[in-house]
């Protein structure tokens, strides 16, 4: 009996760790070969998205009405300007500065935050290396869609 248990385990385990890359290796197929923004965001997923935003959770909320951390709350964040997405949170000179002329959060945009915030916007006190993957920077820009 206790053969069995273990092998049920195994079993469980090699499912879940199948399940864990979030259909990714399919996603990528379907993405095409060198996919760009486009491409990757035509397959990322709102819900993988939001397992992945738990990195980003350490210093900013994403609930409607959530508290300002150490960055602002990011609710509806999507489609706004820049520097102008939570009123009650004090933006850098840059990021405010970077938002002067209309630019907003578009896919683009947070596509290009989210890879490196330093390099988009120099003088940010965002102190956050980026995420080098293209579909995990999808996955999260349609959960902020989506939020």
């Amino acid at each position: 009996m206790q053969i069995h248990r273990q092998i049920a385990i195994l079993l469980l385990m090699v499912a879940f760790a199948a399940c864990s890359d979030e259909r990714r290796e399919e996603r990528l197929r379907a993405a095409g070969p060198e996919p760009d923004l486009a491409a990757l965001l035509r397959v990322a997923d709102a819900d993988v998205g939001q397992g992945k935003f738990a990195r980003c959770s350490a210093c900013h909320t994403i609930t409607a009405g959530g508290a300002n951390l150490a960055g602002p709350n990011l609710a509806g964040i999507h489609g706004k300007g820049l520097a102008q997405g939570n009123p009650r949170f004090g933006y850098t000179a840059a990021l405010l500065a970077a938002g002067a002329h209309g630019r907003r959060w578009d896919d683009a945009t947070l596509d290009a935050w989210l890879a490196d915030p330093q390099g988009m916007v120099p003088g940010t006190s965002m102190r956050f290396a980026g995420i080098p993957d293209p579909l995990d920077r999808a996955d999260i820009i349609a959960f902020l869609r989506a939020s």
